[in-house]
């Protein structure tokens, strides 16, 4: 009897843990230690979940007296497994495809170069081949982003740069951003500290006409770091209060983590007023960290978000530079202006 009760006990906290991490805003912990780290690779979840599940199957078979608690860990297994696919389904898995970009689309690219691992060449190839207008480079400091614009030039591609970097040691305490010629003039501050360890810049348009732009790195929830990476997300909710807006970097977060910062008045909205282009395009659910694990099964924590004024023709994960050296893969989105 007793080992019935403690069997009972051990399968509750189990169907209670894997409800609290396959569906966590519903418990208000999106953002909690463990529950943070766990939702942010749901594709990988599910796929340890239904391996547990298999083994847990298999054991039952040999071990006859535990067969009705591991069948029952195995179907809240499955159950868990089954709902974190139909999230990162419902969000897109597959992607919609990449529209030629109209003749007043922007395209947006955004990169961490895992401290300019991938050369000055590769990069200045994906802008050129991608046709980015707007280009977000965290982890990337001044003379890298120079000498990025300057093989972008040599091509007749001209681009502005701006880079803010929190000290001159580690390349990953930089951000670059670079803005083509084509969107106007820009100016940007780069004194003022905005995300906590890693730098991110806002360039604005310095005749008032087209969107700020900004190139976002936010902190990684690491243990130590839970708060900065919190109040990160919400400098990022602050900044898109600007309709005219468009974000794009390596956020350190998926859509689950900022479901307490959207703005329950504007449809669409995932943190603050600002959509997520990967998942209006029907890409929401494909990883971009890290670049060794298959997309299906990475955390999709790079993006480029855009406020109310844009609406979003397509977005892709680029896979192609996966041998490059940076342990992020590259995001593309083709944005356009709403028609006023």
């Amino acid at each position: 009897m007793l080992a019935r009760i403690l069997a009972a006990v051990i399968g509750l906290l189990v169907a209670a843990a894997l409800a609290v991490l396959a569906w966590p805003e519903f418990f208000g912990l999106t953002q909690a230690p463990v529950v943070a780290q766990v939702v942010a690779l749901r594709g990988t979840a599910a796929a340890i979940a239904i391996i547990l599940a298999i083994l847990l199957t298999l054991i039952s078979f040999v071990w006859r007296g535990a067969r009705g608690f591991l069948a029952a860990v195995a179907v809240f297994l499955i159950a868990f497994a089954a709902v974190n696919v139909t999230v990162l389904v419902s969000r897109g898995w597959f992607g919609n495809g990449m529209p030629e970009p109209g003749p007043a689309a922007v395209t947006v690219l955004a990169w961490n170069t895992l401290g300019e691992t991938p050369s000055a060449e590769v990069v200045a190839d994906l802008v050129e081949e991608t046709g980015a207008q707007a280009v977000s480079l965290p982890e990337t400091g001044y003379d890298r982003g120079a000498e990025v614009v300057a093989l972008l030039a040599e091509r007749g591609i001209v681009m502005q740069q701006f880079t803010f970097a929190y000290d001159q040691i580690a390349k990953a305490n930089s951000t670059t951003l670079l803005i083509s010629d084509q969107l106007g003039e820009y100016r940007a501050d780069t004194r003022t500290v905005t995300t906590h360890n890693r730098p991110s810049l806002v360039a604005t348009p310095v005749d008032g006409i087209g969107p700020a732009i900004a190139a976002v790195h936010t902190t990684a929830p690491g243990f130590s770091d839970q708060n900065e990476w919190r109040e990160d997300l919400e400098w990022v909710a602050a900044l898109c209060a600007e309709p005219n807006l468009i974000v794009a970097g390596d956020f350190n977060s998926t859509i689950d983590h900022w479901a307490p910062l959207a703005d329950p008045a504007t449809p669409g909205a995932r943190i603050g007023t600002c959509a997520d282009a990967a998942e209006q395009a029907g890409s929401g659910g494909i990883g971009t960290w890290p670049a060794v694990l298959p997309a299906l099964l990475g955390a999709p924590i790079d993006h480029v978000l855009v406020g109310p004024a844009w609406t979003v023709d397509g977005f892709r994960v680029v896979g192609s530079e996966d041998g490059s050296g940076s342990d992020h893969r590259p995001v593309v989105a083709v944005l356009s202006e709403v028609a006023p």
